[in-house]
């Protein structure tokens, strides 16, 4: 008997060839009927016997594409209405929108070998494209997925295009971006007036010679702008470094191939796979080659060392597009390729706008005429524990959703941190969407990316959020920018939504020990948090436990000297005699009329705010035993710390007191419970252990000690807790000796850790736990 199934599938279906799919299963199953986008994702109606309705069934589940993600699929089985043939119909655009926008995706290998291959014609064509890879996300401008909705809706298709479009045995069936070099987008190199010099395959030779001779190239990519030098060439890297305002931060690198890479650094299995992969991050490897840092260069490596100083990591990325493939194969050395744009600005997307932006750093522009709908850096992830961990979360990621429980009902903005920021909406349904990374909020021009993100997010979301969700902090610009609209706003204290982020990403209801440690993040109490253990049930969460506080004088321009960190935790120990102790290297840092200074704050508490800051602890013991006294970027100081840490670990750690207060931390007012801790860990035994050991004992076995120290206190106050699940999470565990030790340390006392793994555990994820902490209390609520 003959029946009709109409299906409705919700997920990552749409811009993957999910209907080029269907049509080709269809048409090997005999099945009559229809397919076509919708604002849900995708539809589909088809006739036939119900054995094999049922079999269809199971193969658009089984058989889906690589890059399709079925989330929901629901079905009805109705009477026929006596389909003729199997068609893909135009796109539907009325009904709720839950269709999943796809990230952009690298080169596939088909593409690759079209595009080498002389004999066809996208031979070097830098636009090439099919079902299985190309732009996505950032092409996109509406829901459904069709050409006429995306940035390529200018550029008609020749007759060859159509063809290949229109052939449901083509793997460029129904290719949105689908082009060629006579109708597609095409190349050109201007000048730093902006002036065009040539164009196409001229263009991108005269590109790989300037980078030959040492130039610098703004290349107009998937996402944005990269600036490009070659990375082998320590003077054009400073360079570089100098007119970018970049001083020490580390450049990404694009390497020619997979076996170039693997000759410079360590690659394990995971981490090619990840290099390979459809996402193409940048991925951290160390170098099997440090050379010591007065050499400008390293004869046995393929990069200077001013691309990372001081750093054993690389970030690596190979060529994720057809543009990228041709230039580095005409080119067959590294190039750095980092974001288009000065310090703490957004990247470039428009060619006009790179021009002005870029004046003075770029020598020339190879630009194209496929407009970039959106910014989208370039992800970065390493492998901690043999795990993925997501460090920036943009190109290969963004925006695909995060799906938590519980979060539906109330559609809700939230507007991240002031750091490392993403912003992320709910519709009202279990996925959550997390923007790709903005950056920090400290210009006009990343203000102004900011607020751009959340209107394309609203936009093609379509959403009216009930509520926005900010920060604690008041005077963060994401904060200011929620409570000047007249949408009502809900505030969530910072460390809270660190941990109810990586709860969610790790599918956990409470309660759990949320172990929260970072640079900064404002208390309910008024003093700056940063060393935090939180006991974090379904509605809430309780300050169980936190490090001992210290002042930090100076506030923010503490965070770029980490001698002032030093200054505040010595203080504690010595009081006024402090600056009497020369003999001490932050002390002896400052002149004499500093050291005064510093002491009136300290006496007096001015411009002295209290922090119990995992981060700024780093960088206090990194001041106190040498590594650095001022930082060029955040979190310089704790990175080079980690990095000290020698080959040798016998195990050891430093001592440390575990203050109990007389209450049990279980306060009848919530305020109570969330600033006053039972549990208070005292690190003056460890900072007097680190002193006796600098005038004997190296660097390296110091940082060791004091990393086996910090994973010995969560070990202590997780045992006290009474949780057997503690959440690893904020920017310090992004320290991968920290985080494996803790781990380890954990599971060997019968504890489950959970750290990040798709979401940044950094502020990047702010975002997300900002969502996840606003359901839950308007769930309490209810």
């Amino acid at each position: 008997m003959i029946q009709r199934i109409q299906i409705v599938i919700r997920g990552a279906v749409q811009g993957v060839g999910f209907r080029p799919f269907v049509y080709r299963l269809s048409k090997a199953m005999h099945l009559p009927g229809w397919v076509s986008n919708s604002p849900q994702g995708v539809c589909i109606e088809v006739e036939g016997e119900k054995q094999i309705l049922d079999a269809f069934l199971l193969r658009l589940e089984k058989e889906r594409p690589l890059r399709a993600s079925i989330q929901n699929l629901e079905y009805s089985l109705l009477d026929p209405l006596g389909f003729e043939k199997f068609e893909i119909r135009e796109s539907e655009r009325t009904g709720e929108l839950s269709a999943l926008v796809v990230p952009d995706i690298a080169t596939c290998p088909e593409c690759l070998l079209d595009i080498f291959d002389p004999t066809n014609r996208r031979y070097l064509y830098p636009f090439t494209n099919c079902t299985n890879c190309g732009p996505r996300f950032t092409i996109i401008e509406s829901l459904p997925y069709d050409r006429p909705n995306t940035a390529m809706r200018s550029f008609d298709m020749c007759a060859a295009c159509r063809q290949e479009y229109e052939d449901p045995m083509d793997r460029r069936f129904h290719a949105q971006p689908n082009a060629c070099p006579k109708c597609g987008p095409r190349l050109e190199l201007w000048d730093e007036a902006g002036a065009s010099i040539c164009r196409d395959q001229k263009a991108l030779s005269r590109a790989a010679e300037t980078l030959h001779s040492g130039g610098i190239v703004a290349v107009q990519g998937l996402g944005g702008f990269h600036l490009m030098v070659d990375a082998r060439d320590d003077a054009a890297v400073v360079r570089l470094r100098d007119r970018k305002h970049r001083d020490e931060k580390p450049l990404a690198l694009m390497f020619p191939s997979l076996e170039s890479a693997k000759s410079l650094c360590e690659v394990s299995a995971l981490e090619e796979r990840l290099l390979l992969s459809p996402e193409s991050p940048i991925v951290l490897l160390r170098r099997k080659f440090v050379a010591p840092q007065s050499e400008i260069r390293n004869p046995n490596s393929m990069v200077a060392l001013s691309v990372a100083p001081h750093n054993p990591y690389l970030g690596i990325m190979l060529p994720y597009t057809p543009l990228h493939h041709i230039l580095m194969r005409e080119i067959q050395f590294p190039v750095v390729a980092t974001s288009g744009n000065l310090s703490d600005e957004p990247i470039c997307t428009e060619e006009a706008e790179a021009v002005h932006r870029l004046a003075g750093i770029a020598d020339l522009f190879l630009v194209h005429n496929r407009p970039i709908v959106r910014h989208v850096d370039d992800s970065v992830l390493r492998i901690i524990l043999g795990r993925e961990l997501v460090v920036r979360r943009a190109r290969g990621y963004a925006p695909l959703p995060v799906s938590v429980r519980g979060s539906g009902g109330v559609p809700l903005l939230a507007v991240g941190a002031h750091l490392k920021n993403t912003v992320a909406i709910t519709t009202g349904n279990a996925n959550v969407f997390i923007s790709q990374h903005i950056g920090d909020l400290e210009t006009k021009e990343s203000f102004g990316a900011f607020r751009k993100v959340i209107d394309d997010f609203r936009s093609i979301y379509k959403i009216n959020p009930k509520h926005l969700v900010c920060d604690l902090h008041p005077d963060y610009l994401s904060t200011k920018y929620a409570q000047a609209g007249s949408i009502p706003t809900l505030s969530v204290q910072h460390h809270y939504a660190h941990v109810a982020a990586c709860m969610a990403e790790n599918e956990l209801d409470g309660p759990v020990l949320g172990v929260s440690w970072d640079g900064t993040g404002y208390g309910p109490d008024g003093t700056v948090w940063g060393g935090e253990f939180l006991i974090t049930d379904r509605t809430s969460f309780r300050r169980l436990a936190s490090l001992r506080q210290f002042r930090l004088p100076g506030s923010a321009v503490a965070i770029k000297e980490p001698r002032r960190a030093a200054i505040g935790l010595l203080y504690e120990t010595f009081g006024p005699e402090l600056f009497q102790r020369k003999d001490l290297l932050p002390v002896n840092s400052f002149t004499e009329s500093e050291r005064s200074l510093l002491h009136q704050m300290l006496l007096q508490g001015v411009n002295s705010p209290m922090t119990s800051s995992a981060g700024r602890l780093f960088d206090a013991i990194a001041s106190i035993i040498g590594i650095r006294q001022k930082v060029r970027f955040e979190g310089q100081a704790a990175m080079e710390l980690e990095f000290a840490i020698g080959d040798e670990d016998t195990g050891e750690g430093y001592p440390f007191h575990i203050l109990e207060s007389e209450k049990d931390g279980h306060h009848p007012d919530q305020t109570a419970q969330q600033t006053q801790p039972q549990f208070v860990i005292d690190w003056a035994p460890l900072v007097a252990g680190v002193l006796a050991d600098v005038a004997h004992v190296g660097v390296p076995a110091i940082a060791i000690k004091f990393h086996n120290s910090l994973a010995e206190m969560i070990v202590e106050i997780a045992r006290r807790s009474g949780e057997e699940r503690v959440i690893l999470t904020g920017g310090c565990f992004q320290n991968k000796y920290l985080t494996e030790r803790t781990v380890h340390r954990l599971e060997a006392s019968g504890l489950r850790p959970y750290w990040h793994q798709r979401v940044p555990p950094n502020d990047g994820g702010i975002s997300l736990g900002q969502i996840v902490a606003a359901t839950r209390l308007l769930r309490k609520e209810l």
